[in-house]
């Protein structure tokens, strides 16, 4: 039992990786508007936006770089200055390869990437036409008024919850602690993916005020991890949110990092998917205190510079849930209080953030799908049915497709955006998956089931 217990916290230990996770720190090349530009280790370290630059290495990165720096006049400055020293011949770059498939099943929940070039091409000239088009409109700007809404209601639930617990109504305020903590993890997402404010640092103030203190989550922890998801999303080897090893597998040759003992509990994987949902804020809270820890040193400019702020506002989010904890009247109340809250706003953001990407398919680097930037997140993203109780539940995410489209658009207005999006998957003949919650929470299942099935046998082959 001893050497059981042990395994796991060593497994547990790995998946820290998800965040903090290992850096290539070598040089390379990128392609935008049609030049390529040389990204040596100082331009590497001063890239705001953290390892996201490294995601499209030695690729075309055009219709990715003017989707996730739109109207930021640092970011086109900067690349104009990279123009300018640009190779005057084209580099040379090594073709993609997959050499870590599982033999005979590294087509399980694998999706194919078949569109020629030339039609390739006019869908990324298109959706440049619809991206000019929503800009134009007014749809990448945020409403003050809106975010002061979005922030005071969870900080007064929170008020709520410490009232009601104050007059002994334990249970009750435990409860609004989580639905307080969920509404805030939309929030940071937000300000972190810069959708109210055009100035880079008062987006940043807002994140570590609803993210780092009243939240507990790393602002810089969740754009490491989360803008990486967005610039190759579901693209095994590439996004961070796939590797959920040593708990679940997603894709088959994750299976080749499992031993006999994480074989016999990956079958199972499908049936404990579930219980484990609840776990994620406390998986989540423990990632942001280790990359805050680590911010002093990171290799990127951005996340030392701005340790200081992460640190004091963790430091802030748990002495007052500390406090919180301690006017409760006895050990057991308070460890009760701690796990009902937590687990609250864990399975609240879980069965979210779990929903849009999980139930679809995934696909190679060497499927090319990358290099046409609508298509990824097309083919990579589904939909949860909107309606005015879900979009506030969901913080804006069932529109997840247009999210990633756009994912500097303010969430007030992807519901306005949406029959665009569908037009545009309908002139250009693309998928628009959207379903109700237990539809796609089926298919989600279906996935790790398809895995859990290929585990099962290996197990038996290895016995």
């Amino acid at each position: 039992m001893r050497k059981i217990w042990e395994k796991i916290f060593e497994d547990a230990l790995k998946l820290q990786k998800m965040v903090l996770r290992d850096l290539n720190e070598e040089p390379f090349y990128l392609k935008i508007d049609g030049k390529w530009v040389y990204v040596d280790e100082e331009v590497l370290k001063a890239h705001p936006g953290g390892s996201a630059i490294t995601t499209y290495r030695n690729m075309d990165a055009t219709t990715v770089f003017h989707t996730f720096h739109t109207g930021s006049k640092p970011a086109y400055k900067w690349l104009t200055e990279l123009k300018s020293k640009c190779p005057t011949q084209t580099p040379e770059i090594a073709k993609i390869r997959d050499d870590n498939t599982l033999k005979g099943f590294d087509d399980v929940n694998i999706g194919t990437f078949d569109i020629t070039p030339q039609r390739s091409e006019q869908i990324s000239k298109n959706f440049e036409k619809l991206r000019l088009k929503v800009r134009a409109e007014g749809l990448m700007d945020g409403s003050a008024l809106f975010y002061s809404r979005k922030i005071i209601e969870p900080v007064l639930t929170i008020g709520l919850a410490m009232y009601l617990q104050y007059h002994g109504y334990y249970l009750i305020a435990a409860v609004l602690m989580g639905i307080a903590w969920q509404q805030l993890g939309w929030m940071v997402h937000e300000f972190a993916h810069h959708q109210m404010f055009k100035n880079r640092y008062f987006n940043d103030l807002a994140s570590y005020f609803v993210g780092n203190f009243l939240q507990g989550f790393s602002s810089g922890g969740w754009k490491e991890q989360h803008n990486v998801h967005h610039a190759a999303t579901n693209v095994v080897g590439k996004d961070g949110d796939l590797d959920l090893m040593p708990f679940y597998a997603t894709v088959a040759q994750d299976l080749k990092m499992a031993d006999s003992w994480l074989l016999s509990m990956l079958r199972y994987q499908h049936i404990y998917w579930t219980v484990m949902l609840p776990l994620l804020r406390l998986s989540w809270l423990f990632q942001s205190i280790m990359f805050v820890r680590a911010m002093p040193t990171h290799f990127y400019k951005y996340y030392r510079d701005t340790a200081i702020y992460e640190q004091i506002g963790l430091g802030l989010h748990w002495t007052y849930v500390l406090a919180q904890l301690y006017c409760l009247p006895d050990m057991t109340t308070r460890l009760w209080f701690f796990f009902v809250s937590q687990l609250v706003g864990g399975f609240l953001l879980a069965h979210v953030v779990t929903f849009n990407h999980y139930s679809v398919e995934k696909f190679t680097l060497s499927s090319n799908i990358m290099s046409n930037f609508a298509c990824l997140q097309l083919f990579t993203t589904r939909n949860m049915r909107p309606g005015t109780f879900i979009d506030w539940l969901w913080g804006g995410l069932n529109y997840q497709i247009e999210h990633h489209l756009f994912p500097t658009m303010p969430r007030h207005n992807l519901n306005t955006v949406m029959p665009m999006v569908k037009e545009f998957c309908r002139e250009n003949d693309l998928p628009y998956m959207v379903d109700d919650y237990f539809t796609g929470y089926q298919k989600e299942l279906h996935q790790f089931e398809n895995i859990a099935k290929i585990a099962n046998k290996l197990t038996y082959k290895i016995m």
